[in-house]
Protein backbone atom coordinates (compact mmCIF):
# COMPACT_ATOMS: atom_id res chain seq x y z
CA UNK A 1 0.00 0.00 0.00
CA UNK A 2 1.21 3.61 -0.83
CA UNK A 3 1.48 5.75 2.39
CA UNK A 4 2.72 8.87 3.21
CA UNK A 5 3.24 10.65 6.79
CA UNK A 6 4.68 10.06 10.13
CA UNK A 7 4.91 7.12 12.51
CA UNK A 8 1.21 6.89 14.17
CA UNK A 9 1.03 6.09 17.92
CA UNK A 10 2.59 7.41 20.64
CA UNK A 11 2.80 10.60 22.40
CA UNK A 12 4.82 12.98 20.43
CA UNK A 13 5.85 12.67 16.79
CA UNK A 14 8.62 14.23 14.79
CA UNK A 15 8.33 15.90 11.50
CA UNK A 16 10.30 17.45 9.01
CA UNK A 17 8.66 20.82 10.39
CA UNK A 18 9.58 19.95 14.29
CA UNK A 19 8.66 18.57 17.05
CA UNK A 20 5.50 18.33 18.06
CA UNK A 21 3.50 16.74 21.53
CA UNK A 22 0.42 14.78 20.82
CA UNK A 23 -0.07 13.64 24.78
CA UNK A 24 -4.18 13.68 25.66
CA UNK A 25 -4.90 16.92 26.11
CA UNK A 26 -8.29 18.53 26.79
CA UNK A 27 -9.63 21.80 25.42
CA UNK A 28 -10.23 22.85 28.69
CA UNK A 29 -6.47 22.40 29.48
CA UNK A 30 -5.71 23.63 26.30
CA UNK A 31 -7.06 27.15 27.10
CA UNK A 32 -5.99 27.04 30.56
CA UNK A 33 -2.05 26.26 29.63
CA UNK A 34 -2.54 29.50 27.71
CA UNK A 35 -3.84 31.64 29.97
CA UNK A 36 -1.68 30.40 32.80
CA UNK A 37 1.38 31.22 30.23
CA UNK A 38 0.14 34.76 29.05
CA UNK A 39 -2.95 36.24 31.07
CA UNK A 40 -2.90 39.56 29.64
CA UNK A 41 -1.97 38.73 25.99
CA UNK A 42 -5.15 39.57 23.28
CA UNK A 43 -7.37 36.48 22.54
CA UNK A 44 -9.95 38.23 20.37
CA UNK A 45 -9.78 41.23 18.54
CA UNK A 46 -13.60 42.58 17.68
CA UNK A 47 -13.68 45.95 15.84
CA UNK A 48 -11.10 47.30 17.96
CA UNK A 49 -12.59 45.16 21.52
CA UNK A 50 -9.83 43.47 23.07
CA UNK A 51 -10.15 40.37 25.33
CA UNK A 52 -7.86 38.36 26.84
CA UNK A 53 -7.28 35.38 27.88
CA UNK A 54 -7.61 35.94 31.40
CA UNK A 55 -10.94 37.40 30.36
CA UNK A 56 -12.49 34.87 28.29
CA UNK A 57 -11.48 31.99 30.57
CA UNK A 58 -13.28 33.76 32.70
CA UNK A 59 -16.26 34.52 30.82
CA UNK A 60 -16.28 31.12 30.05
CA UNK A 61 -16.43 30.29 33.23
CA UNK A 62 -19.72 32.07 33.57
CA UNK A 63 -21.17 30.91 30.72
CA UNK A 64 -20.43 27.28 32.29
CA UNK A 65 -22.25 28.35 35.49
CA UNK A 66 -24.79 29.92 33.78
CA UNK A 67 -25.46 26.49 31.91
CA UNK A 68 -25.33 24.34 35.05
CA UNK A 69 -28.10 26.45 36.82
CA UNK A 70 -30.40 25.73 33.61
CA UNK A 71 -29.90 22.04 34.18
CA UNK A 72 -27.06 21.09 31.08
CA UNK A 73 -25.40 18.70 32.79
CA UNK A 74 -22.06 16.81 31.37
CA UNK A 75 -22.65 14.74 28.18
CA UNK A 76 -25.55 17.17 26.96
CA UNK A 77 -25.89 19.10 23.64
CA UNK A 78 -25.24 22.63 23.55
CA UNK A 79 -25.77 24.29 19.94
CA UNK A 80 -24.02 27.19 18.38
CA UNK A 81 -26.10 29.38 16.43
CA UNK A 82 -23.74 32.25 15.68
CA UNK A 83 -21.36 33.94 13.29
CA UNK A 84 -17.81 34.91 14.31
CA UNK A 85 -18.44 37.12 17.32
CA UNK A 86 -17.07 36.63 20.94
CA UNK A 87 -20.28 35.00 22.24
CA UNK A 88 -19.11 32.29 19.67
CA UNK A 89 -15.93 31.67 21.84
CA UNK A 90 -17.19 32.11 25.12
CA UNK A 91 -20.07 29.52 24.99
CA UNK A 92 -17.60 26.67 22.74
CA UNK A 93 -15.60 27.16 26.04
CA UNK A 94 -17.85 27.51 28.89
CA UNK A 95 -20.00 24.40 27.24
CA UNK A 96 -16.72 22.32 27.28
CA UNK A 97 -15.64 23.61 30.45
CA UNK A 98 -19.14 22.24 31.93
CA UNK A 99 -18.34 18.65 29.68
CA UNK A 100 -21.38 19.57 27.44
CA UNK A 101 -21.00 19.04 23.90
CA UNK A 102 -20.70 21.62 21.19
CA UNK A 103 -22.99 21.12 18.10
CA UNK A 104 -21.92 23.29 15.39
CA UNK A 105 -25.17 24.80 13.88
CA UNK A 106 -24.66 26.52 9.89
CA UNK A 107 -25.84 29.59 9.52
CA UNK A 108 -26.51 28.58 5.91
CA UNK A 109 -28.64 25.41 6.47
CA UNK A 110 -32.44 25.43 5.71
CA UNK A 111 -35.26 24.92 8.79
CA UNK A 112 -35.99 21.95 7.86
CA UNK A 113 -32.35 21.13 8.41
CA UNK A 114 -31.27 22.39 11.45
CA UNK A 115 -34.84 20.82 13.04
CA UNK A 116 -33.12 17.32 12.14
CA UNK A 117 -30.06 18.44 13.51
CA UNK A 118 -31.21 19.55 16.89
CA UNK A 119 -33.51 16.31 17.06
CA UNK A 120 -30.44 13.96 16.02
CA UNK A 121 -27.86 15.57 18.54
CA UNK A 122 -30.46 16.18 21.44
CA UNK A 123 -29.37 19.75 21.62
CA UNK A 124 -31.00 21.35 25.06
CA UNK A 125 -29.75 25.04 24.86
CA UNK A 126 -28.91 26.82 21.67
CA UNK A 127 -26.83 30.30 21.82
CA UNK A 128 -27.38 32.57 18.75
CA UNK A 129 -27.56 36.71 18.07
CA UNK A 130 -30.12 39.45 17.66
CA UNK A 131 -29.93 39.71 13.97
CA UNK A 132 -31.89 38.83 10.99
CA UNK A 133 -29.46 36.30 9.52
CA UNK A 134 -29.79 34.00 13.00
CA UNK A 135 -32.78 35.07 15.35
CA UNK A 136 -36.02 34.71 13.57
CA UNK A 137 -34.59 30.88 12.71
CA UNK A 138 -33.43 30.37 16.14
CA UNK A 139 -36.97 31.43 17.22
CA UNK A 140 -38.85 28.94 14.83
CA UNK A 141 -36.55 26.16 16.44
CA UNK A 142 -37.45 27.09 19.96
CA UNK A 143 -41.34 26.78 18.92
CA UNK A 144 -41.60 23.76 16.83
CA UNK A 145 -38.30 21.47 18.32
CA UNK A 146 -37.34 19.97 20.86
CA UNK A 147 -34.81 22.83 21.97
CA UNK A 148 -35.77 23.97 25.63
CA UNK A 149 -33.49 26.65 25.75
CA UNK A 150 -32.39 29.96 23.64
CA UNK A 151 -29.52 32.49 24.72
CA UNK A 152 -29.65 35.59 22.42
CA UNK A 153 -25.91 37.77 22.51
CA UNK A 154 -26.85 41.46 21.36
CA UNK A 155 -23.46 42.81 19.64
CA UNK A 156 -23.42 45.60 21.92
CA UNK A 157 -22.08 43.62 24.14
CA UNK A 158 -19.20 42.71 21.87
CA UNK A 159 -18.32 46.17 21.27
CA UNK A 160 -16.74 49.59 22.49
CA UNK A 161 -17.83 52.74 20.90
CA UNK A 162 -18.17 51.07 17.29
CA UNK A 163 -21.99 50.50 17.59
CA UNK A 164 -22.33 52.15 14.65
CA UNK A 165 -19.85 51.27 12.66
CA UNK A 166 -20.82 47.50 13.15
CA UNK A 167 -24.71 48.57 12.28
CA UNK A 168 -22.82 49.57 8.95
CA UNK A 169 -21.23 46.58 8.86
CA UNK A 170 -24.08 44.32 9.06
CA UNK A 171 -27.00 46.21 7.45
CA UNK A 172 -29.93 46.79 8.78
CA UNK A 173 -29.72 43.01 10.10
CA UNK A 174 -29.57 43.82 13.88
CA UNK A 175 -32.44 43.17 15.84
CA UNK A 176 -33.45 44.04 19.35
CA UNK A 177 -34.21 41.01 21.91
CA UNK A 178 -37.01 38.99 21.76
CA UNK A 179 -40.13 39.48 24.26
CA UNK A 180 -40.00 37.97 27.25
CA UNK A 181 -40.10 34.15 27.40
CA UNK A 182 -39.18 32.15 29.81
CA UNK A 183 -37.25 29.93 27.59
CA UNK A 184 -35.15 32.92 26.31
CA UNK A 185 -32.52 34.20 28.12
CA UNK A 186 -30.24 37.18 27.06
CA UNK A 187 -26.29 36.28 27.26
CA UNK A 188 -25.77 38.72 30.05
CA UNK A 189 -28.39 37.57 32.04
CA UNK A 190 -26.80 34.43 31.40
CA UNK A 191 -23.06 34.90 32.67
CA UNK A 192 -24.86 37.30 35.75
CA UNK A 193 -23.19 35.01 38.35
CA UNK A 194 -19.94 33.88 40.13
CA UNK A 195 -18.38 31.50 37.42
CA UNK A 196 -18.23 29.39 40.29
CA UNK A 197 -19.50 25.69 39.11
CA UNK A 198 -16.13 23.62 39.30
CA UNK A 199 -14.35 22.53 35.92
CA UNK A 200 -15.52 19.38 35.18
CA UNK A 201 -12.54 16.55 34.03
CA UNK A 202 -12.97 14.97 30.95
CA UNK A 203 -11.15 11.77 29.18
CA UNK A 204 -9.87 13.69 26.15
CA UNK A 205 -9.05 10.19 24.64
CA UNK A 206 -13.07 9.02 24.67
CA UNK A 207 -15.19 12.35 25.61
CA UNK A 208 -16.99 13.82 22.79
CA UNK A 209 -16.65 17.60 22.62
CA UNK A 210 -17.75 17.81 19.43
CA UNK A 211 -20.53 17.11 16.96
CA UNK A 212 -20.16 18.62 13.12
CA UNK A 213 -22.44 17.67 10.91
CA UNK A 214 -21.28 16.31 6.95
CA UNK A 215 -23.44 16.08 4.02
CA UNK A 216 -23.18 13.60 1.94
CA UNK A 217 -25.36 10.85 -0.19
CA UNK A 218 -28.54 11.62 1.76
CA UNK A 219 -28.95 13.42 5.22
CA UNK A 220 -26.36 15.30 7.05
CA UNK A 221 -24.95 13.25 9.58
CA UNK A 222 -23.52 14.39 13.06
CA UNK A 223 -19.58 13.33 13.03
CA UNK A 224 -18.59 13.22 16.53
CA UNK A 225 -14.52 14.57 18.06
CA UNK A 226 -12.93 13.76 20.70
CA UNK A 227 -11.16 16.37 22.84
CA UNK A 228 -8.11 14.75 21.50
CA UNK A 229 -8.88 14.66 18.13
CA UNK A 230 -9.43 18.31 18.16
CA UNK A 231 -6.17 19.39 20.46
CA UNK A 232 -4.14 17.16 18.37
CA UNK A 233 -5.44 19.44 15.13
CA UNK A 234 -4.67 22.38 16.23
CA UNK A 235 -0.99 21.46 17.53
CA UNK A 236 -0.44 19.85 14.27
CA UNK A 237 -1.45 22.82 12.60
CA UNK A 238 0.65 24.78 15.42
CA UNK A 239 3.20 24.02 13.40
CA UNK A 240 2.71 25.93 10.72
CA UNK A 241 4.63 29.05 11.75
CA UNK A 242 7.21 31.02 8.76
CA UNK A 243 9.38 32.13 11.74
CA UNK A 244 9.74 28.64 13.57
CA UNK A 245 13.21 28.43 15.07
CA UNK A 246 14.21 32.32 15.21
CA UNK A 247 14.07 34.70 17.89
CA UNK A 248 10.56 35.67 17.27
CA UNK A 249 7.91 34.29 19.22
CA UNK A 250 5.32 32.13 17.89
CA UNK A 251 2.58 33.82 20.17
CA UNK A 252 3.09 37.00 18.22
CA UNK A 253 1.06 35.66 16.11
CA UNK A 254 -1.93 37.84 14.67
CA UNK A 255 -4.34 35.73 12.59
CA UNK A 256 -7.75 37.01 10.24
CA UNK A 257 -10.81 35.14 11.81
CA UNK A 258 -12.79 35.75 8.75
CA UNK A 259 -13.23 31.62 7.96
CA UNK A 260 -16.88 30.52 9.77
CA UNK A 261 -16.01 29.21 13.18
CA UNK A 262 -18.83 27.08 13.22
CA UNK A 263 -16.79 24.44 10.06
CA UNK A 264 -13.92 22.02 11.03
CA UNK A 265 -11.59 24.20 9.37
CA UNK A 266 -12.50 27.52 11.47
CA UNK A 267 -11.98 24.81 14.37
CA UNK A 268 -8.05 23.50 13.56
CA UNK A 269 -7.19 26.59 11.32
CA UNK A 270 -8.80 29.43 14.15
CA UNK A 271 -10.14 28.82 16.82
CA UNK A 272 -7.81 26.17 18.60
CA UNK A 273 -4.92 26.53 16.44
CA UNK A 274 -4.79 30.27 17.76
CA UNK A 275 -4.77 28.77 21.60
CA UNK A 276 -1.83 26.57 21.21
CA UNK A 277 0.32 29.14 19.82
CA UNK A 278 -1.14 32.04 22.54
CA UNK A 279 -1.80 34.06 19.62
CA UNK A 280 -4.40 36.50 19.07
CA UNK A 281 -7.74 36.18 16.34
CA UNK A 282 -8.95 39.49 14.42
CA UNK A 283 -12.69 38.59 14.17
CA UNK A 284 -14.85 39.20 11.62
CA UNK A 285 -18.07 38.55 11.72
CA UNK A 286 -18.42 37.67 8.01
CA UNK A 287 -15.82 38.05 4.67
CA UNK A 288 -16.10 40.98 3.32
CA UNK A 289 -13.13 42.58 1.10
CA UNK A 290 -12.82 45.71 2.55
CA UNK A 291 -13.63 45.10 5.97
CA UNK A 292 -10.67 41.90 5.86
CA UNK A 293 -8.38 44.40 4.49
CA UNK A 294 -8.87 47.46 6.82
CA UNK A 295 -8.63 44.51 9.75
CA UNK A 296 -4.65 43.93 8.04
CA UNK A 297 -3.90 47.41 8.02
CA UNK A 298 -5.53 48.51 11.04
CA UNK A 299 -3.94 45.51 13.14
CA UNK A 300 -0.64 44.41 10.79
CA UNK A 301 -1.95 40.69 10.98
CA UNK A 302 0.49 38.25 9.97
CA UNK A 303 -1.69 35.05 9.36
CA UNK A 304 -4.86 34.62 7.03
CA UNK A 305 -6.86 32.01 6.60
CA UNK A 306 -8.94 31.64 3.56
CA UNK A 307 -10.80 29.47 1.13
CA UNK A 308 -9.42 30.61 -2.58
CA UNK A 309 -12.61 32.05 -3.23
CA UNK A 310 -11.65 34.47 -0.01
CA UNK A 311 -8.69 35.28 -2.01
CA UNK A 312 -10.01 36.37 -5.13
CA UNK A 313 -11.87 38.81 -4.05
CA UNK A 314 -9.22 40.34 -2.11
CA UNK A 315 -6.62 40.28 -5.35
CA UNK A 316 -10.33 41.51 -7.12
CA UNK A 317 -10.97 44.15 -5.04
CA UNK A 318 -10.72 48.00 -6.03
CA UNK A 319 -7.78 50.58 -4.81
CA UNK A 320 -5.87 47.29 -3.28
CA UNK A 321 -2.07 47.66 -2.62
CA UNK A 322 0.77 45.99 -1.76
CA UNK A 323 0.99 47.79 1.40
CA UNK A 324 -2.18 46.63 2.09
CA UNK A 325 -1.19 43.20 2.77
CA UNK A 326 2.12 43.54 3.21
CA UNK A 327 1.90 42.41 6.99
CA UNK A 328 0.85 38.97 6.10
CA UNK A 329 3.55 36.20 6.10
CA UNK A 330 1.22 33.23 6.01
CA UNK A 331 -1.96 32.38 4.28
CA UNK A 332 -3.38 28.75 4.97
CA UNK A 333 -5.64 27.37 2.00
CA UNK A 334 -8.69 25.63 3.15
CA UNK A 335 -12.17 23.86 1.75
CA UNK A 336 -11.22 23.88 -1.79
CA UNK A 337 -7.99 22.61 -4.52
CA UNK A 338 -6.00 26.01 -4.25
CA UNK A 339 -4.91 27.09 -8.59
CA UNK A 340 -1.39 27.57 -9.19
CA UNK A 341 -1.85 30.97 -11.12
CA UNK A 342 -3.88 31.95 -7.76
CA UNK A 343 -1.33 30.90 -5.24
CA UNK A 344 1.38 32.76 -7.62
CA UNK A 345 -0.57 35.65 -7.76
CA UNK A 346 -1.33 36.13 -4.18
CA UNK A 347 2.10 35.18 -3.10
CA UNK A 348 3.95 38.20 -5.87
CA UNK A 349 0.82 40.39 -4.48
CA UNK A 350 1.36 39.53 -0.87
CA UNK A 351 4.85 38.35 -0.47
CA UNK A 352 2.90 36.03 2.05
CA UNK A 353 3.79 32.75 2.03
CA UNK A 354 0.73 30.32 1.05
CA UNK A 355 0.45 26.74 2.06
CA UNK A 356 -2.73 24.89 1.23
CA UNK A 357 -4.33 22.07 2.92
CA UNK A 358 -6.08 19.31 2.50
CA UNK A 359 -9.04 18.10 4.80
CA UNK A 360 -12.68 16.99 5.15
CA UNK A 361 -15.22 17.30 8.05
CA UNK A 362 -14.67 14.00 8.98
CA UNK A 363 -10.72 14.24 9.93
CA UNK A 364 -10.16 18.01 10.34
CA UNK A 365 -6.93 18.81 8.43
CA UNK A 366 -4.92 15.91 7.21
CA UNK A 367 -2.07 17.26 5.00
CA UNK A 368 -0.39 20.85 3.61
CA UNK A 369 2.68 21.92 1.84
CA UNK A 370 5.68 22.65 4.03
CA UNK A 371 5.80 26.45 5.09
CA UNK A 372 8.95 26.36 3.13
CA UNK A 373 8.00 25.45 -0.36
CA UNK A 374 6.19 28.21 -1.74
CA UNK A 375 6.17 28.18 -5.17
CA UNK A 376 6.35 24.36 -5.57
CA UNK A 377 3.89 23.15 -8.20
CA UNK A 378 2.42 20.29 -5.76
CA UNK A 379 -0.97 21.66 -4.69
CA UNK A 380 -1.16 18.99 -1.71
CA UNK A 381 1.78 17.66 -0.26
CA UNK A 382 2.57 16.22 3.02
CA UNK A 383 0.70 14.50 5.43
CA UNK A 384 0.47 16.59 9.55
CA UNK A 385 3.20 14.87 11.85
CA UNK A 386 1.28 11.55 13.25
CA UNK A 387 -1.16 11.16 10.23
CA UNK A 388 -0.51 8.22 7.49
CA UNK A 389 -2.24 8.90 4.43
CA UNK A 390 -2.71 6.18 1.81
CA UNK A 391 -4.51 4.78 -1.26
CA UNK A 392 -7.42 2.17 -1.34
CA UNK A 393 -9.08 0.87 -4.31
CA UNK A 394 -11.78 2.79 -5.87
CA UNK A 395 -13.85 -0.61 -6.03
CA UNK A 396 -12.83 -2.71 -3.27
CA UNK A 397 -11.45 -0.11 -0.26
CA UNK A 398 -10.25 -3.30 1.64
CA UNK A 399 -6.97 -3.76 -1.37
CA UNK A 400 -4.73 -1.18 -2.32
CA UNK A 401 -4.74 -0.01 -5.73
CA UNK A 402 -2.40 -0.92 -8.23
CA UNK A 403 1.14 1.06 -8.41
CA UNK A 404 0.66 3.78 -10.41
CA UNK A 405 -2.63 3.84 -10.32
CA UNK A 406 -5.16 6.92 -8.40
CA UNK A 407 -7.22 5.47 -5.68
CA UNK A 408 -9.73 6.69 -3.05
CA UNK A 409 -8.02 8.47 -0.36
CA UNK A 410 -7.76 7.08 3.52
CA UNK A 411 -6.51 8.22 6.46
CA UNK A 412 -5.35 7.22 9.82
CA UNK A 413 -3.76 9.79 12.70
CA UNK A 414 -5.19 11.63 15.46
CA UNK A 415 -7.32 14.06 14.12
CA UNK A 416 -9.93 11.73 12.54
CA UNK A 417 -13.47 11.45 13.94
CA UNK A 418 -14.61 9.22 16.52
CA UNK A 419 -17.67 8.15 14.36
CA UNK A 420 -20.33 9.41 13.26
CA UNK A 421 -23.39 9.29 15.47
CA UNK A 422 -26.21 7.05 13.99
CA UNK A 423 -25.44 4.51 11.17
CA UNK A 424 -23.40 4.13 8.55
CA UNK A 425 -19.29 3.96 9.42
CA UNK A 426 -16.56 5.37 6.44
CA UNK A 427 -14.29 3.37 7.84
CA UNK A 428 -11.91 0.46 6.04
CA UNK A 429 -10.10 -1.94 7.62
CA UNK A 430 -6.64 -3.41 6.16
CA UNK A 431 -4.19 -5.05 6.88
CA UNK A 432 -5.61 -5.27 10.71
CA UNK A 433 -6.05 -1.13 10.78
CA UNK A 434 -8.48 0.97 10.54
CA UNK A 435 -8.57 3.39 8.13
CA UNK A 436 -10.90 6.52 7.58
CA UNK A 437 -12.40 6.48 3.77
CA UNK A 438 -12.57 10.27 2.58
CA UNK A 439 -14.38 9.49 -0.92
CA UNK A 440 -11.61 11.86 -2.82
CA UNK A 441 -9.48 10.44 -5.49
CA UNK A 442 -5.82 11.11 -5.36
CA UNK A 443 -2.37 9.70 -5.71
CA UNK A 444 1.01 9.42 -3.76
CA UNK A 445 4.17 9.89 -5.89
CA UNK A 446 7.44 8.47 -5.42
CA UNK A 447 8.67 11.46 -3.10
CA UNK A 448 5.30 10.62 -0.66
CA UNK A 449 3.51 13.63 -2.01
CA UNK A 450 -0.09 13.76 -2.26
CA UNK A 451 -1.87 14.67 -5.02
CA UNK A 452 -5.84 15.24 -4.86
CA UNK A 453 -7.48 14.37 -8.10
CA UNK A 454 -10.99 14.40 -7.67
CA UNK A 455 -14.14 14.62 -5.40
CA UNK A 456 -15.61 10.97 -5.18
CA UNK A 457 -18.78 12.62 -4.58
CA UNK A 458 -18.62 16.03 -6.74
CA UNK A 459 -19.18 18.20 -3.57
CA UNK A 460 -19.57 21.57 -4.66
CA UNK A 461 -17.69 24.37 -2.96
CA UNK A 462 -19.38 28.03 -2.11
CA UNK A 463 -17.43 30.03 0.12
CA UNK A 464 -15.48 27.77 1.74
CA UNK A 465 -19.02 25.57 2.14
CA UNK A 466 -19.46 21.73 1.08
CA UNK A 467 -22.62 21.80 -1.03
CA UNK A 468 -23.66 18.07 -1.78
CA UNK A 469 -25.19 18.23 -5.33
CA UNK A 470 -27.27 14.69 -4.70
CA UNK A 471 -29.47 16.14 -2.20
CA UNK A 472 -30.68 19.43 -4.64
CA UNK A 473 -31.01 16.77 -6.92
CA UNK A 474 -33.34 14.72 -4.79
CA UNK A 475 -35.32 17.70 -3.65
CA UNK A 476 -35.65 19.24 -7.58
CA UNK A 477 -37.19 15.20 -8.58
CA UNK A 478 -40.19 16.23 -5.86
CA UNK A 479 -41.39 19.13 -8.63
CA UNK A 480 -44.13 17.26 -10.61
CA UNK A 481 -42.83 18.81 -13.99
CA UNK A 482 -38.77 17.06 -13.29
CA UNK A 483 -38.40 13.60 -14.70
CA UNK A 484 -34.44 13.98 -13.90
CA UNK A 485 -31.82 16.08 -12.74
CA UNK A 486 -28.04 16.95 -12.37
CA UNK A 487 -26.87 19.81 -10.40
CA UNK A 488 -22.77 20.81 -11.12
CA UNK A 489 -20.80 23.41 -9.59
CA UNK A 490 -20.17 26.22 -12.49
CA UNK A 491 -16.86 28.32 -11.48
CA UNK A 492 -17.95 31.68 -9.25
CA UNK A 493 -15.03 34.82 -9.57
CA UNK A 494 -16.69 35.18 -5.79
CA UNK A 495 -17.89 32.48 -4.48
CA UNK A 496 -15.55 29.86 -6.50
CA UNK A 497 -18.29 27.63 -7.22
CA UNK A 498 -22.10 28.24 -7.31
CA UNK A 499 -24.85 24.99 -8.45
CA UNK A 500 -26.43 25.05 -11.73
CA UNK A 501 -29.23 22.45 -12.66
CA UNK A 502 -29.81 20.37 -15.16
CA UNK A 503 -33.25 18.78 -15.82
CA UNK A 504 -35.74 16.27 -18.31
CA UNK A 505 -39.08 16.95 -17.77
CA UNK A 506 -41.93 14.39 -17.34
CA UNK A 507 -43.80 13.61 -20.35
CA UNK A 508 -46.25 15.92 -20.97
CA UNK A 509 -45.35 18.36 -18.29
CA UNK A 510 -44.66 21.96 -18.59
CA UNK A 511 -42.36 24.74 -16.50
CA UNK A 512 -39.83 27.37 -17.43
CA UNK A 513 -36.42 27.16 -15.95
CA UNK A 514 -37.18 30.29 -13.28
CA UNK A 515 -40.09 28.30 -12.03
CA UNK A 516 -37.70 25.40 -11.32
CA UNK A 517 -34.89 27.96 -9.89
CA UNK A 518 -37.48 29.67 -7.51
CA UNK A 519 -39.81 26.76 -6.15
CA UNK A 520 -35.78 24.91 -5.42
CA UNK A 521 -34.09 27.89 -3.76
CA UNK A 522 -37.26 28.28 -1.26
CA UNK A 523 -36.71 24.81 -0.15
CA UNK A 524 -32.62 24.80 0.68
CA UNK A 525 -30.10 26.33 2.59
CA UNK A 526 -28.82 29.67 1.02
CA UNK A 527 -25.36 28.00 0.27
CA UNK A 528 -27.29 25.18 -1.91
CA UNK A 529 -29.62 28.11 -3.99
CA UNK A 530 -28.96 27.11 -7.97
CA UNK A 531 -27.56 29.74 -10.06
CA UNK A 532 -29.53 28.48 -12.71
CA UNK A 533 -31.43 25.74 -14.27
CA UNK A 534 -31.32 24.44 -18.00
CA UNK A 535 -33.71 22.04 -19.48
CA UNK A 536 -32.66 19.13 -22.08
CA UNK A 537 -34.12 16.77 -23.80
CA UNK A 538 -31.67 14.11 -22.37
CA UNK A 539 -29.02 14.35 -19.48
CA UNK A 540 -25.66 12.49 -20.30
CA UNK A 541 -25.17 9.13 -18.59
CA UNK A 542 -21.84 7.50 -18.07
CA UNK A 543 -20.43 3.67 -18.99
CA UNK A 544 -22.32 1.82 -16.18
CA UNK A 545 -26.07 3.64 -16.96
CA UNK A 546 -25.69 6.37 -14.31
CA UNK A 547 -26.62 10.34 -14.88
CA UNK A 548 -22.70 11.48 -15.80
CA UNK A 549 -22.23 15.10 -13.61
CA UNK A 550 -18.90 14.99 -14.74
CA UNK A 551 -20.24 15.24 -18.49
CA UNK A 552 -22.02 18.00 -18.32
CA UNK A 553 -19.05 19.69 -16.22
CA UNK A 554 -16.76 19.59 -18.93
CA UNK A 555 -19.57 20.39 -21.51
CA UNK A 556 -19.98 23.60 -19.97
CA UNK A 557 -16.10 24.32 -19.00
CA UNK A 558 -15.62 24.12 -23.27
CA UNK A 559 -18.73 26.57 -24.17
CA UNK A 560 -17.44 30.12 -24.84
CA UNK A 561 -18.76 32.87 -22.46
CA UNK A 562 -22.50 33.39 -23.15
CA UNK A 563 -22.83 30.62 -24.97
CA UNK A 564 -26.35 28.84 -24.40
Amino acid sequence: MMTAGDRLGGSVCHSADGFVDLRPLSLPDMLERATAAAPDAPLIDFFGRVFTYREMAALAGRVATGLAELGIRPGDRVGLYLPNVPYYVAAYHGALRLGAVVVNLSSGSSMEELRRQIGDSGVRVVFTLAATGFLPKAMGLLADSALEWLVVGSLSGCLTSGKAFFQRFFGRGLLPMPPSDGRVSSFDELVANSGSVPRIGVDPMRDVALIQYSSGEGAARGAEFTHQALSANARQMGLLCPWRGTQRPESDERMICALPLSTIFGQGCVLNRIVVKGGQMVMLSFFRPTETIAAIRRTRANCLPATPAMLRALLGHPGLTRMDLASLDLCIVVGAPLPQALRERFEHFSDAQVVETYGLTEAGIVSCNPVDARGRPSPIDRALPATQVALAHRDDPERAPSPGEPGEIIIRGPQLMLSYRRGGTPFVEQEGRRWLRTGDIGSIDAAGRIHFVDHVADTISVTGFRVYPSQIEAILCRHPAVEQALVAGMPDHYAGELPKAFVTLAEGASATPDELRGWLNARVGKHEQLIDVEIRDILPRDRRGRLDRRAVIRRENALPTGSA
